[in-house]
């Protein structure tokens, strides 16, 4: 299975995940942005925050994408993740400048062969897209768990690593999650809302409603 994943597609996921999960680190740092006030954060804190989110967006922005890829070779396509590059920087940028992440990296890109007569159907494309968001709503489960296991809001409170690695871990895949699922231009919600309006309601309602809950229902 890894031998599918070519050398410029290791190195464009490689430098999207860096770029997204600085941007995630610098809204923990400075949620509104350098312009506004700045949480009073040592070293050690600010290498903390960046190192929960190269593992927990490693994680689901990782394996969002090779959810897509696969799923697309499955049914006999290729498929490979391509950054864009332009889109990381507006990443890296409205993070620092307002606080707020605009996670679109990139995408993976679907190759069909047109002189075979087979063109990637509208369910198949619905599949594919679905697969990302599916895999990430699974990894907030697990995180879930992680986060109880950990001790929950009392060991929160306490500054328990595992338990913030097990919080950001269901936030940040919710958010992935959520965004993605958007029925607009070219994002996996419209695809998957072409295909199966059941379907699409409720990956979307599962996302923001794991969002919503991840935020405003648990402190801190």
């Amino acid at each position: 299975m890894l031998e599918q994943i070519t050398r410029r597609e290791e190195a464009d996921l490689f430098i999207a995940w860096l770029a997204i999960s600085l941007s995630f680190a610098i809204i923990k740092i400075a949620p509104y942005g350098i312009l506004g006030p700045l949480v009073h954060v040592t070293l050690i804190d600010a290498l903390e925050y960046l190192g929960i989110a190269l593992f927990t967006v490693g994680i689901g922005f990782i394996l969002h994408e090779m959810a897509h890829k696969f799923t697309a070779i499955r049914y006999g396509y290729w498929a490979e993740f391509r950054k864009d590059n332009s889109m990381l920087l507006v990443a890296v940028a409205l993070a620092s400048l307002v606080g707020f992440v605009f996670a679109a990296p990139g995408a993976t890109v679907i190759y069909t062969n047109a002189s075979d007569g087979r063109g990637l159907t509208r369910e198949q494309n619905g599949r594919i897209s679905a697969a990302g968001p599916v895999v990430n709503l699974i990894l907030c489960l697990l995180f879930t768990v992680l986060f109880v296991i950990a001790g929950g809001l009392a060991a929160l409170k306490t500054g328990n690593i595992l338990t913030e690695l097990g919080l950001a871990g269901i936030q940040i895949n919710a958010m992935i999650a959520a965004f993605n699922m958007l029925p607009i231009s070219i994002l996996d919600g419209n695809k998957v809302f072409s295909w199966n309006i059941p379907v699409f309601l409720i990956l979307i309602l599962a996302a923001f409603g794991t969002l919503v809950a991840s935020f405003y229902l648990i402190p801190g």
